[in-house]
């Protein structure tokens, strides 16, 4: 079975599937060696690490494709993609889409913010009107040829909670695969969203550490409808904080072996990364020895 049909087998009601999210092909390793069943490829994330900055839409597709062709080279997992608003009009979500897929996506995300777009949960976001939206949707869904499309609105933090649920009845009725209504304040508007869209189509939530919503479990997601939980910037900011540790210890210390113990050695990071195997697949190449 491939990723992708292994992502649609595993969207049934009941717990929902947590998916860390990743931003290079190290990152997505370490998920897939965790146990994960899929990845989220986070926009987000790439913005921190590639570009150091935050994100406010300057990541490009061209970058999310060549990150998620070394992640999909590496692992085997279903990999859900972050498409931010597609990167322009309908037919350069047509291009972003099929990019995407021919890179390795089983799931594109894509989103009703204008261009530059900035982080669901930050503040003065701006949305395009839901005909543009329904457009890019459109314009992906006759794109894709296997890859799930699934449609993001930002409205809760805009327009408000009703206008929110009502631009997801919009894109549901263009047959999208997943919905994803981003930032729901309360539990009860979880519950809500849960009860009237969790019959219909897998629902997505979003848990941010210091964000809008407040984190739940797989268990009390899928419980109330949603099928998917996404995590993701969460390694970004597990490994953001050890480094800042490990860099403050180093420069007062001198030396890095106050933090050893949180810390791989050389040898653990080959053999977390297969180096023994792959060398020894290359010898397989060597030429004989000349008598």
């Amino acid at each position: 079975m491939n990723p992708g049909d292994r992502l649609r087998q595993r969207l049934r009601p009941g717990a929902a599937l947590p998916v860390p999210g990743c931003y290079d092909a190290l990152t997505a390793l370490l998920v897939q060696q965790a146990g994960f069943e899929a990845a989220y490829v986070s926009g987000a994330s790439i913005a921190y690490t590639r570009l150091g900055r935050p994100d406010i839409g300057l990541v490009t597709a061209t970058e999310v494709a060549e990150v998620l062709r070394l992640i999909r080279e590496r692992i085997e997992l279903p990999l859900i993609v972050d498409a931010d608003t597609g990167h322009g009009n309908a037919l350069n979500v047509q291009r972003t889409v099929r990019s995407l897929e021919l890179a390795g996506a089983d799931c594109v995300q894509l989103e009703d913010q204008v261009v530059p777009k900035r982080c669901g949960h930050l503040g003065g976001k701006s949305l395009v009107p839901v005909g543009d939206m329904i457009s890019r949707l459109r314009a992906a869904l006759d794109a894709r040829h296997h890859a799930l499309v699934m449609a993001r609105t930002d409205a809760i933090g805009v327009e408000g909670f009703e206008a929110a649920l009502e631009r997801a009845e919009r894109y549901l009725a263009e047959g999208v695969d997943l919905l994803f209504i981003e930032a729901p304040r309360s539990v009860a508007e979880l519950v809500t969203i849960g009860q009237r869209f969790g019959a219909r189509v897998p629902l997505l939530a979003n848990m941010v550490e210091g964000g809008q919503t407040p984190s739940c479990t797989p268990a009390e997601l899928g419980a109330y409808g949603f099928q998917v939980v996404i995590h993701p910037g969460a390694i970004v900011r597990a490994l953001t904080f050890a480094v800042q540790r490990m860099l403050d210890r180093l420069r007062q210390d001198g030396t890095t072996l106050g933090e050893r113990e949180r810390m791989l050695t050389v040898g653990d990071l080959n053999e977390l990364l297969d180096t023994r195997a792959l060398l020894e697949a290359g010898r397989r190449f060597e030429p004989e020895p000349a008598e």
